[in-house]
């Protein structure tokens, strides 16, 4: 049964571009089914996290951890009482806008862009969706409903301030009314994003050995999910120990958001999607509590795996092809593919360009940016050893 503050697909704000709507799918399964059919979204399978793609075929991938994102996101907004459609589209297109080389090659590509207005992968994954996907006949983008281009916008809060330039171009001729929360679906589909990656981060953190088992069982949350397992299966073979860890540790953080999802819903006492955009704060949280231990082991995996000295190495290395790369493309445009050119005919001026190349390299996955850059560097920032059956390799 659906909460009276769930989004109804039946009063949707509509599409920018009128349509006529399905008569098997809701307006947000249709939004979903056009998220997955999207060239960006295949692109995600080599686009990555934390650790460059050549580093291992088991570590996540932007796909893999957007799926995850969208089975969190359905089991919370099952629970809540709310669109489980919406939710997930907005989980699987959370990442669309995240350039090659994960927020490396963000960090270096908001860099480059600062003259020309900057670069914020939230505000790309707009402009994907409402431009640079060209497949229909009559609208550039993917011609999304009000609800599911409101809930990407501003998933994370509102949006107040100086808008990113892909962002503000958008809401100039569509209001997403970015100054308020957005729904408890995009609400939901955020907590997701940030249950996900906590609890993947973990797992590719001991495959990379970047950390050992007995120094996550130190740690809040983990401290009581490994001693339960060690408790009730004395002796467990070390990978089989470390997933009933961690699984212990997803389920806690799914199960205290939902549980401080309906206080908080009970104290708004919203009757409507409209009042939990007017509500004033964020009706979709983690409590005090857990966010505190959160916050620890962030900071732990900031120090041990974000920052460690092999991770710091590869992000050097992959920068410098976003920055290269860029140089290259404004310096000769007409190295860019023949379908690109027709967009590079029509800038009138070097931030049109710039812009223009941002969207290009931001869509590139990790292997073809590399590949271009050989190509046209003639030199190779990675290189690739042999390895043992089954095994992805490794890169020098």
């Amino acid at each position: 049964m659906k909460a009276p503050y769930a989004s109804d697909p039946g009063r949707s704000r509509g599409r920018l571009v009128p349509e006529e709507e399905s008569h098997f799918r809701t307006c947000f399964q249709r939004d979903r089914d056009r998220i997955i059919h999207s060239s960006a979204f295949r692109r995600l399978k080599h686009k990555t996290q934390v650790f460059v793609e050549h580093e291992g075929d088991y570590y996540r991938t932007r796909l893999t951890h957007s799926i995850e994102v969208a089975q969190v996101g359905r089991t919370i907004a099952g629970a809540l009482g709310l669109n489980a459609e919406l939710t997930e589209a907005v989980a699987l297109a959370h990442d669309l806008g995240h350039t090659p080389f994960g927020h490396t090659g963000e960090d270096a590509l908001h860099a480059l862009m600062a003259p020309y207005g900057g670069f914020d992968h939230n505000a790309q994954a707009i402009r994907i969706v409402t431009a640079l996907e060209r497949h229909y006949a009559e609208f550039d983008g993917l011609n999304l409903t009000w609800e599911t281009l409101e809930a990407i916008a501003k998933h994370n809060g509102p949006v107040v301030g100086d808008l990113p330039w892909a962002l503000a171009e958008y809401d100039a001729r569509h209001d997403l009314e970015l100054a308020t929360h957005a729904s408890a679906e995009a609400q939901v589909a955020a907590l997701s994003d940030d249950i996900a990656y906590n609890n993947h981060d973990l797992h590719d953190g001991l495959r990379a050995g970047l950390f050992a088992d007995d120094e996550l069982a130190e740690l809040p949350v983990l401290r009581d999910a490994y001693a339960e397992v060690d408790a009730r299966y004395p002796g467990l073979e070390s990978g089989r120990r470390r997933h009933e860890a961690l699984r212990r540790f997803f389920g806690v953080m799914v199960e205290d958001v939902i549980e401080t999802a309906k206080a908080l819903l009970a104290g708004v006492d919203a009757r409507s999607v409209e009042e939990i955009r007017a509500a004033g704060r964020p009706v979709v949280q983690f409590s005090g509590g857990l966010w505190s231990d959160l916050k620890a082991i962030r900071a732990f995996l900031f120090r041990r795996m974000y920052r460690a000295p092999s991770v710091m190495e590869i992000r050097a290395r992959v920068a410098k092809v976003v920055e290269e790369l860029f140089a290259l493309y404004m310096d000769d445009p007409a190295l860019m593919p023949a379908r690109w050119q027709g967009d590079v005919a029509a800038c009138c001026d070097e931030t049109q360009l710039a812009r223009l190349v941002s969207d290009y390299i931001s869509g590139m996955t990790d292997r073809f940016a590399l590949q271009e850059h050989a190509r046209l560097t003639g030199g190779r920032v990675l290189e690739r050893r042999a390895s043992g059956p089954g095994q992805a390799g490794e890169w020098r």
